[in-house]
C-alpha cells in the first residue's frame, strides 16, 4: 500500500469522525488493518495525518479518540486601556531596516552587513575560548570587564592629540549594544520633556530611543559636510537644549562624514552652551577611502559622550558596545544601565575582546575596506545606469549605505510596495527624519547579501520609477 492508500483511509476516517461524538474511541489498529485490507504502516500513516490535523488524539495504553472541539473564546483586553492610560509618547516601532527578507528577493533595506563581511572564523574561535574560560560562569562588574574597558579606552586614546588627556578605562561603560546606551543617555542626561537637538536626517534608532525616553526632539539640518555651526548655535539658544546627538563619521542614513575642522567647530558651540555632544561612532570599522577620527578625541572636559559599537562589525550575535563619558555624566549613565540590566554578559564581552585583540582582526578590517568599496561602487554604477531617477548626491567615504533623492511627488509607500512585488526590498527614507521629511528619499544598503544582483536590483528600481509613482 502506498501514500495514496493512506490518504484514502484518512479521508474515510475523517467522515466517520465528523459524525462521531467528541471523545468517541476509534477502532483498534488491528481492526482498521482488517477493515481496510491495509498494512499496519499504512494505517499508522493515516492516523498520524489525522493527529496532525487535530482531529484525533492518542492515549498510550488506552487507545485513540476523537478529539473534543474547543471553541476559542475571544480575549478581552479592554481593562488594560484604563490600567495603562495614554502612552507618554507616540508609539514608534522598528524601522524597515530590521525586516527579515526571503532568500529570493534582492535586499537593499538591511541595516547590517552580510555574513560574508563578518570575521566568522575569529568569532567562532572566540566564542569557543570564552565558553571554556571563567567568563562562562562568573558575573562581570557592572561597568564591564576591565580588559574590555581598557581596550575601548586605548582605541580612543590612540586618536587623541598631544595636549588632550586621553580617556581612562574607568571612563568606559560596556553596553549590550549601542541602542541601550542611547536610551540610558537620553533618560539620564536629558530627562522627560526636555529638548534634544538631533541631526536630520539621522539614525532611526536614536529617534525611537528619544521617543521612549520622552524627550522633545529638535531637528538640526545636516548635509554632506555636517551641520552648520551657526544653525546649531541658534538651535541651542532658542531651545535651551543641553545635548546634541550626531554621527560625525559615515552617518546613517546619508553616509556623510563631517568636513575637516567641522568637529572642532561643533565642539566649540557645544562648550559655549555648556552642553553635551553625543557622538555615535557606529561605523568606526567601516571606513572605505578615509579613516575616521572621533570628535571625542579632541575633548577631555566631559562635553562629548562617545558611543562605540562592535555589533555590526564583529557579529550581530555579539551585541557589545561601549559609552565613554567623564565626570558625573558617567555615573548617571551607569546608574541607569545598572537598573536596566545590572551587567552585560561576560561571555559576550570575553568573545568580543578576543576577536578585536587577535592579529587577524586588523587583517579582516583591511579586507573589509576593499569589499565595501567594491560593493559601493557597483551599486552606484548600477543606479546611474539603470535608475538615474534615484539621484545619488553624495558617494560616502565609508559606512554601509547610499542615500538617494527621488523625483518630487514620488509616493514612497507605493514605490516600496511595487518594488517588493517586483523582487526588491528598499527602505523609505521617512524613518530617518525626526520631523517631516525634507523630500522623497530611499536608503539602499550595499553591504547586504548577493552583490552580484545589484545591477538587476537597480534595473527593477529604475523600471518601477519609470512608471511614475505619484
Amino acid at each position: 500500500m502506498n501514500n495514496d492508500s493512506s490518504s484514502r483511509i484518512a479521508m474515510r476516517l475523517r467522515k466517520w469522525i465528523a459524525v462521531a461524538a467528541p471523545g468517541a474511541r476509534l477502532p483498534s489498529t488491528r481492526s482498521l488493518v482488517a477493515e481496510y485490507q491495509a498494512s499496519p504502516v499504512t494505517v499508522q500513516k493515516a492516523l498520524q495525518t489525522l493527529t496532525t490535523q487535530g482531529l484525533i488524539e492518542s492515549r498510550p495504553g488506552v487507545g485513540t479518540f476523537v478529539r473534543a472541539v474547543r471553541t476559542a473564546r475571544p480575549s478581552d483586553y479592554g481593562w488594560q486601556t484604563a490600567a495603562l492610560g495614554s502612552p507618554r509618547a507616540p508609539l514608534r516601532y522598528a524601522a524597515a531596516a530590521m525586516r527579515s527578507a526571503p532568500n529570493d528577493v534582492i535586499a537593499f533595506h538591511s541595516g547590517y552587513p552580510d555574513r560574508e563581511l563578518l570575521p566568522e572564523r575569529l568569532v567562532r574561535a572566540a566564542l569557543t575560548r570564552a565558553a571554556r574560560g571563567d567568563a562562562a560562569l562568573s558575573r562581570p562588574p557592572a561597568a564591564g570587564l576591565p580588559e574590555l574597558q581598557s581596550w575601548f579606552a586605548h582605541e580612543l586614546g590612540a586618536s587623541t592629540p598631544v595636549g588632550v588627556t586621553p580617556p581612562t578605562p574607568s571612563d568606559v561603560i560596556v553596553l549590550p549594544g549601542s541602542q541601550s546606551g542611547l536610551s540610558s543617555i537620553f533618560s539620564a542626561l536629558v530627562g522627560r520633556g526636555q529638548p534634544l537637538l538631533i541631526e536630520s536626517p539621522t539614525y532611526w534608532g536614536a529617534i525611537l530611543a528619544a521617543a521612549q525616553a520622552g524627550v522633545r526632539v529638535v531637528p538640526v539640518p545636516s548635509g554632506p559636510d555636517g551641520p552648520d555651526p551657526q544653525e546649531l548655535s541658534r538651535a541651542f539658544e532658542e531651545t535651551g537644549a543641553r545635548m546634541f546627538y550626531a554621527q560625525p563619521n559615515y552617518a546613517n542614513p546619508t553616509g556623510a562624514q563631517w568636513a575637516p575642522g567641522r568637529g572642532e567647530q561643533v565642539l566649540d558651540v557645544v562648550r559655549a552652551n555648556g552642553a553635551f555632544l553625543v557622538e555615535d561612532d557606529w561605523a568606526h570599522d567601516f571606513g572605505i577611502t578615509t579613516t575616521p577620527v572621533p570628535v571625542a578625541a579632541h575633548d577631555d572636559s566631559g562635553h562629548v559622550v562617545y558611543l562605540r559599537s562592535l555589533t555590526k562589525s564583529v557579529s550581530p550575535a555579539i551585541r557589545i558596545a561601549a559609552v565613554i563619558a567623564r565626570g558625573p555624566a558617567r555615573e548617571r549613565i551607569l546608574a541607569d544601565r545598572s537598573a536596566e540590566t545590572m551587567y552585560v554578559s561576560g561571555l559576550l564581552q570575553a568573545a568580543a575582546l578576543d576577536v578585536v585583540t587577535q592579529p587577524g582582526w586588523q587583517t579582516h578590517l583591511r579586507g573589509l575596506r576593499l569589499q565595501l568599496q567594491a560593493r559601493r561602487d557597483l551599486l552606484v554604477t548600477s543606479l546611474r545606469e539603470h535608475a538615474p531617477q534615484a539621484h545619488i548626491t553624495h558617494v560616502p567615504k565609508g559606512g554601509l549605505n547610499l542615500w538617494a533623492r527621488l523625483p518630487d511627488g514620488t509616493d514612497l509607500e507605493r514605490l516600496v510596495r511595487e518594488c517588493e512585488t517586483a523582487g526588491i526590498i528598499i527602505a523609505a527614507g521617512t524613518d530617518w527624519f525626526p520631523a517631516e521629511p525634507a523630500g522623497p528619499f530611499i536608503r539602499l544598503n550595499y553591504a547586504g547579501p548577493n552583490p552580484g544582483a545589484f545591477p538587476e536590483g537597480a534595473r527593477i528600481l529604475g523600471a518601477v520609477l519609470e512608471r511614475g509613482i505619484r
